[in-house]
């Protein structure tokens, strides 16, 4: 459905997650890439690549302000790690301690 004239979800997801898909492409083995962008870009892109059917994205639920998702890839596909987290996991990645 188109809200206020604007794109559809999957139009979003389809100019979002290729964008994505190309950058995780460019990683160095065991990289990280941060995607910065408005939460519902984030859960269309997250459904696209999760390869969830459109009607199942509203299902991830919106992320809060300040807060992130966190994906991986194996060896099927993308997984969601995190979503709508707002704490760093322990231990934090770089500490050295």
């Amino acid at each position: 459905m188109r809200r206020g004239g604007g794109e559809l979800e999957t139009e979003v997801a389809d100019r979002a997650a290729p964008v994505v898909l190309r950058h995780a492409d460019k990683l160095p083995d065991g990289g990280t890439l941060v995607v910065v962008s408005h939460g519902g870009t984030i859960r269309t892109t997250i459904g696209r690549l999760l390869g969830l059917e459109a009607h199942h994205w509203e299902g991830l639920g919106g992320l809060t302000n300040c807060c992130w998702s966190v994906l991986g890839e194996g060896a099927r596909g993308w997984r969601l790690l995190e979503h709508n987290a707002g704490t760093l996991p322990e231990p934090v990645l770089g500490d050295d301690d």
